[in-house]
């Protein structure tokens, strides 16, 4: 591969990965919200075998294979079952939506988009003097890393959805993921083993608590819990 073609290819797959994370800031819906996590794993497992492939590493190319079988398949997979789970025991009179919609999020769509390119902004600034300490492609994409990070914790903050601020956490984990990957030309592969069955334990677990809120109280939205509590 062609230096040209790699710097391109992974502008894109960059460019993927940050949209994607925008895009979950752009949808209501919980079903779409997590197609555009599953399509970020590609775009992530993309990246690392990208890494792997220009610099020869045939066990950074095995980890994005397991990359993208875990968040582009597994996860997604996880999460879509949660929330299938949330709604099979709705009555036929039900039609209200808090479960299958982020329907009150803190902040509106509009203001969520401005705040994604304020934070993007400021990933470039704080990484820039990284970027000036080795300006290959690789380190030229961090700043790409690290507004995923703040896209992610953002949404963890500002949904009221259970499992919205779930792929808020998944994506907080992503952009750290590919921050490791972008700024060191990837991790050991027992590192990044260890940190997706962690991932893996942390979406289960979340899977088990929504289904316990949901019959326990009806429904998942923590505003709704927050009334119970007072």
């Amino acid at each position: 591969m062609s230096d040209s073609a790699y710097t391109q290819l992974l502008d894109l797959a960059c460019g993927a990965f940050l949209l994607a994370a925008v895009m979950v800031l752009w949808r209501h819906e919980l079903t779409a919200i997590v197609r555009v996590f599953a399509l970020q794993g590609v775009a992530l497992a993309a990246v690392a075998a990208l890494l792997g492939l220009h610099e020869g590493r045939a066990g950074l190319v095995v980890v994005a294979v397991g990359i993208g079988a875990l968040r582009a398949g597994v996860l997604p997979y996880l999460t879509h079952r949660a929330l299938a789970a949330l709604t099979t025991d709705r009555q036929p009179y039900d039609t209200a939506s808090t479960e299958t919609r982020e329907t009150r999020p803190l902040v509106n769509v509009a203001a969520s988009l401005l705040t994604a390119a304020a934070l993007t902004l400021l990933a470039h600034a704080v990484a820039r003097p990284l970027v000036e300490l080795d300006p290959t492609p690789a380190t030229r994409a961090l700043p790409v890393g690290l507004a995923v990070v703040l896209i992610g914790f953002f949404v963890l903050v500002t949904r009221r959805h259970a499992l919205a601020q779930a792929v808020g956490f998944l994506l907080l984990d992503n952009g750290i993921t590919a921050t490791a990957f972008l700024a060191t030309s990837g991790v050991p592969l027992i590192v990044e083993l260890g940190v997706s069955f962690d991932v893996l334990l942390a979406v289960l677990v979340l899977r088990l608590l929504t289904a316990r809120m949901r019959a326990a109280f009806g429904t998942t939205d923590l505003d709704d819990l927050r009334e119970l509590h007072d």
